[in-house]
């Protein structure tokens, strides 16, 4: 994770186009100044990060099954559920699946895990749009190959 970037996954460990799936790896930070105040002398990964990183993962499903010609941009939210904490250095596996697409819009489930045991979930709504530029296309394919995104699935579609 690179929190100063915005940057919330590692790496995609799976995508499946035919179950329309997605496995992304996540670590934590030990540290980090985020940390510095949420909280001080119990550093705790703010629950909105861990919303993000479920959009960010549910994103790049999204844009593999488009097969890179649409960008998702977060909607809505819907049954959010912080279930533990997240703290420091800990592992994040984090999965999504398509739930609907349609009209312009596409909703995913995702959850993160962490020891196997689940730690947050939500529902997640995106617009789905055409790429604003092909230079910023240009740029989530860079992303995409830096994050281990397989690139050949995505064009099998």
């Amino acid at each position: 994770m690179r929190l100063e970037y915005f940057q919330l996954i590692d790496r995609v460990e799976g995508f499946d186009r035919a179950q329309q799936t997605i496995g992304v790896a996540a670590q934590v930070p030990a540290e980090n100044s985020i940390f510095e105040g949420h909280f001080p002398g119990m550093p705790l990964m703010p629950g909105v990060l861990l919303i993000e990183a479920m959009a960010q993962s549910s994103g790049w499903l999204l844009i593999g099954l488009n097969g890179f010609s649409r960008m998702p941009f977060l909607a809505a939210i819907k049954e959010a559920k912080l279930r533990s904490f997240v703290t420091p250095g800990q592992a994040l596996a984090i999965s999504a699946g398509l739930v609907h697409e349609g009209s312009g819009y596409a909703v995913t489930k995702a959850e993160i895990k962490v020891e196997g045991k689940p730690v947050c979930g939500a529902e997640i709504t995106f617009r789905v749009v055409p790429f604003p530029s092909e230079a910023f296309r240009a740029s989530m394919e860079e992303m995409a190959r830096r994050i281990g995104f397989p690139m050949e699935a995505a064009a099998n579609g």
